[in-house]
């Protein structure tokens, strides 16, 4: 039986067609079948996808993929990456070990969206890392009222809000003052951005919980629900949005050792010199691969620079 691999990659950037050369070199080269599209009928014989690019070109691999299982290893040939595993250096490598099975497999919990309009019509969808409530007009203030489990919890004028997984907590919902959330944390996080109330802070709920926003009918401006900042749904004065887990489970393919506090710490560039506690397994993400092991201190300070608290503030 034919094996078959799926490379994802974003067209726009010419680093990425050139990566995805050499994927499918080394993958025909290992006897395996490259596609660079994918329909329902031939979906059951991918069996991975590389993809090439940035967080954006993963949330787009995630949705082409949709209720496959099909997993997802991605090369960052963008800028930050937090979804990707591996950096451009290693995408041969990659291949390579993608052809032979050697990864595990890491899944990521969704939320469902459905948004409900006041003539009665509805719409749903889902997203891998954030449903963002937005103001349609730049120029007015979009009102909305809140509630947690069918509880009102707060009104306020803003820009708009973020309700994120876990996954996206890094994304939009960090860039706007949220909390990290590690991906094993099985919670929705709402942030919402530039409210105009004394309680507009972030929230975390647990698994179960739901999140209902409303925008009120006498919001100055229009609301529309972006889906991981790709997909959008109208939400006009007195429709009302829910939240919720989504059943969707994203799988992600991981060649890396590294806890999430690694990814972290390398992914933000984040300052650890001065850490004088022990660090027994250092594996900097991707470095397995050519069967490196970092397990000294000397090592982390080679991938890490001293900090010299220069450009910091206060």
């Amino acid at each position: 039986m034919s094996r078959t691999i799926l490379i994802v990659s974003n067209p726009h950037r010419a680093q990425t067609l050139e990566a995805g050369a050499e994927v499918a070199r080394a993958l025909e080269d290992a006897g395996i079948s490259v596609c660079t599209s994918l329909t329902a009928t031939m979906a059951h014989d991918v069996e991975a996808a590389i993809v090439l690019g940035g967080d954006g070109t993963m949330l787009h691999a995630a949705h082409l993929t949709h209720g496959t299982g099909i997993p997802l290893l991605g090369v960052n040939l963008g800028r930050v990456g937090f979804l990707a595993e591996l950096e451009r250096d290693d995408v041969v490598a990659a291949a390579e070990r993608l052809a032979s099975g050697d990864y595990t497999i890491e899944e990521r919990r969704t939320l469902s969206a459905t948004v409900t309009r006041p003539d009665g019509s509805s719409e749903s969808g889902w997203a891998l890392n954030e449903a963002t409530l937005e103001r349609v007009n730049r120029l007015r203030t979009l009102e909305v009222a809140v509630a947690v489990d069918s509880r009102p919890l707060s009104s306020f004028g803003c820009d708009g809000v973020v309700i994120s997984t876990a996954t996206g907590s890094t994304a939009h919902a960090f860039s706007a003052g949220g909390p990290v959330i590690w991906p094993n944390v099985d919670a929705l996080l709402m942030v919402p951005l530039a409210a105009h109330a004394l309680f507009a802070r972030p929230l975390v709920v647990g698994p179960d919980s739901v999140f209902t926003l409303e925008v009120v009918a006498t919001s100055e401006a229009d609301g529309q629900v972006v889906l991981d900042g790709a997909r959008s749904l109208a939400m006009p004065p007195g429709s009302r949005l829910e939240v919720r887990r989504g059943e969707e489970i994203v799988r992600l393919a991981r060649m890396s050792a590294a806890p999430f506090t690694e990814r972290l710490v390398q992914k933000f560039s984040l300052p650890t010199n001065g850490w004088r506690g022990e660090r027994g397994q250092i594996t900097p993400i991707g470095h397995e691969i050519g069967g490196h092991a970092f397990a000294t201190r000397h090592a982390l300070q080679d991938l890490v620079p001293p900090f010299d608290g220069a450009g910091e503030d206060g």
